[in-house]
Order: structure tokens, then C-alpha cells, then sequence
């Protein structure tokens, strides 16, 4: 057995790892490539919390671009307002995107990122007892199209990456023209029901598929600490050859 073995076997017993940091190997490693391979200068933050992507993206990717940040919880808007305000590049807004413009009423969950415009299911609390439900807050939606051309006028690349639990789906029906423009997408897609309601990875997956995109890269983001079942991915899709992405008619 090689010394980086007994290393990492020794690592693996104290919950750490070493791993080679390259694109095929690491998935920060990967998503900073695309970023670069892709000429991205534009991202769409949706459903940015407290500013967790956007701060991926500066320090860990090395992204300088336009960031533009869409966050309808007050206590949430309020960390991302903050972190967001010496940073010319980066914009926040402090609504949620969605289908059908309005105002509705989001529950907040007790850890914040599992927030969701939809009911919670048991497949959620029990995997992560602590995102249960604490309260609601009514917030504001609106749709992308309306403000697309007035938000991204001189973008070339736009990357639209959207964690909304369980309200992708809406967000893509209220950008359906706006995907003509938009080159990448990162969407959470649910593997089981954990919000009631939601579409499930294979759903978005032909959603995005019908729309002239293909999956580039697929991402674990959330697991049953007990069981060791992936629950969420993050699928990756870029736009195939010039094909301009729109949603297919309702």
C-alpha cells in the first residue's frame, strides 16, 4: 500500500479526505474550468440565501464577472445585502423568480437554505430534522422575462444557477424567453420527494432537454446522513450548438 493510501485511509477514519484538485477529479475543480472553457461573465443567482454561491464563485473559483443575486427571505437578504456591498460587480435583489408574479407567503426553514415557496415532506425533516419549519414570510415573485433585457443587456454568457427547493420548474416556466440568451444551467434536481409538488431530476432533466440543453455535469449536494442516499444533485446543462433553449408550450 502507497504512503497516500495509508494517508488517506488514516484521514477517512476523522471524517476528512485528500483528493487531486483537477477537473476530473474534483468538483470545485470542474466547475471553475466550465466557468473559464464556457467564457461565462454573467451569473444568475437564484435563490442565493445568505450569498453561499456568489462567495463560492470569488473565492473558490476565481470568478471576477457580474453576479446578480435573487433572495426574497428578509433575514436571508440581509446577510447577502451586507456581504454583496463592496463588491461592484455583484447585485442583489430581493424577491424570489418564479411562474406567476405575486406576492405568497415562503416557508422558513430552521436552517435557512431549505427555505421553500412549497410544503416540506417527511423524506426532508428526517434526513435534516433541522430544516424543519419555523415560520412563514410573505415575499414577492416575480418573473425573469420582464426583467431580463433591462438585467443582462450587454451579457454574452450567462450562467442561471438555481436552488429554490422544489420551485426550479417554476423559475424556468417564468424565464421561458429569457433562456434564449442564457448558455449554461445549474439547477437542483430532487432524486425522491422532498417538497410537495416538485418536479423530479428525471422531469427537469427533460424539461432541459426539450430546450436545446445538454447535462454536462452531475454534483451530490444533499444525503441521508444515516442511510448514505443522495437525495439532491446539482445537473449542470449547456445549450447544444447554436440550438436557442425555450421551454416547449405548456
Amino acid at each position: 500500500m502507497d504512503l497516500l493510501k495509508i494517508i488517506r485511509k488514516y484521514l477517512w477514519k476523522i471524517g476528512c479526505d485528500v483528493i487531486r484538485f483537477a477537473p476530473d477529479a474534483h468538483p470545485v475543480a470542474r466547475r471553475k474550468q466550465l466557468l473559464v472553457s464556457l467564457g461565462i461573465d454573467t451569473v444568475l443567482d437564484v435563490g442565493a440565501n445568505r450569498g453561499q454561491f456568489a462567495r463560492h464563485l470569488r473565492q473558490d473559483l476565481g470568478y471576477a464577472g457580474r453576479i446578480l443575486s435573487f433572495e426574497p427571505l428578509s433575514t436571508a437578504f440581509a446577510v447577502l445585502s451586507k456581504r454583496a456591498q463592496h463588491d461592484p460587480n455583484w447585485e442583489v435583489f430581493d424577491f424570489a423568480l418564479g411562474d406567476v408574479e405575486g406576492r405568497r407567503e415562503i416557508n422558513v426553514a430552521g436552517n435557512s437554505d431549505s427555505s421553500s415557496l412549497l410544503d416540506m415532506l417527511p423524506a426532508h425533516l428526517d434526513a435534516a430534522p433541522e430544516s424543519a419549519y419555523q415560520g412563514r414570510e410573505i415575499v414577492e415573485v416575480k418573473q425573469l422575462d420582464p426583467l431580463f433585457s433591462t438585467l443582462c443587456h450587454d451579457a454574452a454568457r450567462i450562467y442561471l444557477k438555481i436552488d429554490t427547493q422544489g420551485f426550479e420548474e417554476r423559475v424556468l416556466v417564468g424565464a421561458r424567453q429569457s433562456l434564449a440568451r442564457i448558455d449554461t444551467v445549474q439547477v437542483e434536481m430532487s432524486l425522491v420527494p422532498l417538497y410537495r409538488g416538485q418536479p423530479l431530476f428525471y422531469d427537469l432533466y427533460r424539461l432541459l432537454a426539450d430546450s436545446g440543453y445538454s447535462l454536462i455535469a452531475v454534483d451530490p449536494c444533499f444525503a441521508d446522513r444515516n442511510s448514505g442516499q443522495v437525495l439532491q444533485v446539482d445537473g449542470t446543462f449547456h445549450r447544444r450548438g447554436d440550438d436557442r433553449g425555450r421551454l416547449p408550450p405548456p
